[in-house]
């Protein structure tokens, strides 16, 4: 039913004879107020929907969360509202998004997990105030890294995979409470929100390698597509790099496999902390790594490539005893309109780049040319040479 049409429906029921004529009796026995009551209710259940698709329309979890902040933010004023999540589904660390008096803020959460929060919440399922989840945890080294957001709720974010993750509420500028009515209302704001953490968290499983948590070769590929794409409708210029560890495969004889995993686990670390938030970094395969930077010419995408080649160089894996340094071989292509390639070209020509900075020594990057064919055309034939001379011995 349409606003103009309740409120039509509602001035004929107040106007019938009836009701005026035993006005007194309905108004005693509240009759007035349990309709309004059931109206607010309705009223809150169309909002609700309203709000509910609007959050699952999102695609990502940051849309995910300021459409959620916006809607509580606008409906309750809370001084502070904070959500805390698993980034990555079956993995330790938190990200954090934080707004303090409706502005971006940061907060200092040395906490490394929720997880410490699960077995609570998922025996109490439901909206908690700060003091009452203090009290029953009492454990100070687990809540005090939150207390710093004095939040007066906290609201889990549940899934089928357990905890995706809190919200803490501030209490209300106004100096209010929040009534129980409130909380729950706030609570089917965050079962949309959770239902939405799940279908992405999910998703996003299913583009990443297991063992890195790096996207994997599928998604690259599909993302390398969309940029060959928009780089032949436009000015711009994107680069690939195409990474490999140096001499891996002795370094996994000498040292066993699961040093070896160790390695790429804090090269996956490593990597990720040289580039942009907007760049792609994929495991490509084994040791390969791959990253895509999306309008990105030249003498940027070497500054990013050594950049890598000296963090890796430097990197410490945490074992004991402690690991031989590994160091990595690095080739870079860059392409624009001007160049009518496909993905598979793109990545041939990183991989020629790559066997370059192999052949003249390792521990270096190569940018692909248009020279660069010839050059490794000779280096295969004095390589060929070399062999054979040293059979003929």
């Amino acid at each position: 039913m349409k606003k103009d049409e309740s409120s039509i429906s509602s001035r004929t029921f107040y106007s019938n004879p009836k009701i005026i004529e035993n006005y007194a009796l309905l108004q005693e026995i509240e009759v007035f107020s349990y309709i309004e009551s059931l109206e607010q209710e309705i009223s809150d259940y169309k909002t609700i929907f309203t709000y509910a698709l609007d959050i699952v329309s999102r695609t990502t979890i940051n849309e995910i969360i300021d459409t959620a902040v916006s809607q509580i933010s606008d409906r309750y004023l809370p001084s502070v509202i904070a959500f805390i999540w698993k980034p990555l589904l079956n993995m330790e660390g938190i990200a954090v998004k934080c707004y303090k008096n409706y502005k971006l803020t940061d907060l200092d959460l040395r906490e490394e997990s929720v997880n410490v929060l699960e077995p609570y919440f998922q025996k109490h399922p439901e909206p908690v105030r700060f003091k009452q989840l203090c009290s029953e945890i009492n454990n100070d080294s687990v809540l005090k890294p939150f207390s710093q957001a004095d939040p007066e709720l906290v609201i889990p974010i549940l899934g089928l995979s357990g905890l995706y993750g809190i919200t803490l509420l501030g209490r209300s500028i106004l100096g209010n409470e929040y009534s129980e009515k409130e909380i729950s209302f706030i609570q089917d704001i965050i079962s949309f929100v959770s239902k939405s953490f799940q279908n992405r968290l999910d998703y996003e499983q299913t583009l990443r390698d297991l063992k890195t948590r790096l996207y994997n070769n599928g998604f690259f590929i599909d993302r390398l597509n969309q940029e060959i794409i928009k780089a032949k409708r436009s000015q711009t210029e994107t680069s690939i790099i195409i990474i490999d560890v140096d001499r891996f495969k002795g370094f996994n004889e000498t040292n066993g496999q699961l040093a070896g995993d160790k390695v790429l686990e804090t090269l996956a670390i490593t990597l990720k902390q040289g580039i942009r938030a907007d760049d792609v970094l994929s495991r490509f395969e084994g040791e390969k790594f791959a990253v895509l930077l999306p309008e990105t010419g030249k003498d940027l995408a070497w500054t990013v490539a050594e950049r890598l080649r000296n963090m890796v160089e430097t990197m410490k894996v945490a074992s004991e005893p402690p690991l031989p340094q590994v160091t990595i071989s690095l080739g870079v292509f860059i392409f624009n309109r001007a160049l009518n390639i496909n993905a598979d070209e793109a990545i041939r020509r990183a991989n020629e780049a790559l066997g370059m900075s192999k052949e003249m020594g390792r521990n270096r990057t190569t940018v692909w040319g248009s020279g660069l064919l010839s050059r490794i055309q000779h280096l295969e034939e004095e390589s060929r040479k070399k062999m054979k001379n040293h059979k003929n011995k």
